[in-house]
């Protein structure tokens, strides 16, 4: 089993990264997951060319066996405790990868949506995408410590 994270776009908030990659670091102690920023298109002549080029760039990541989790403020809201029973659901069900996909600044285009297997969201607030990466790798964390009944979540 392994955790893929995809989202179009570099973190440039230096603060940002390390709390990503320090989340990151943490969750290597659960389980793999793989981490890529792709590539920020903005050759085209227009933002909705360069919406088509990103979610061309993210598909191309996706295997046929993937189960591709969206995340998008439009999709199914949750505690942090009812995550990591979902997660858990999905890790259960999906032996082969999971990828979450966090969207760049215009979301997604529908060919991603209709490859999804699940759309979840964060919150119904907005984030950029870079505080989205960390808010979901800490997510992720927590999720984790739950499952493994640790002390870092307090109820």
């Amino acid at each position: 089993m392994t955790i893929k994270i995809i989202s179009p776009g570099k973190t440039k908030m230096t603060f940002i990264n390390e709390g990503i990659q320090l989340y990151l670091k943490r969750l290597q102690h659960y389980l793999p997951v793989e981490y890529s920023e792709l590539k920020e298109i903005k050759t085209q002549s227009n933002a909705d060319a360069n919406h088509k080029a990103e979610n061309d760039l993210i598909l191309k990541q996706i295997k046929p066996t993937d189960f591709v989790v969206l995340l998008d403020e439009k999709g199914k809201e949750f505690s942090s405790v009812k995550f990591a029973e979902w997660l858990q659901q999905m890790i259960n069900k999906n032996p082969r990868a999971i990828v979450f996909v966090i969207g760049g600044a215009y979301g997604f285009e529908n060919i991603l949506r209709e490859r999804a297997n699940a759309t979840i969201t964060l919150s119904r607030l907005t984030f950029t995408h870079e505080m989205a990466r960390l808010i979901f790798a800490e997510q992720f964390y927590r999720a984790m410590t739950i499952l493994r009944n640790e002390s870092y979540h307090h109820q």
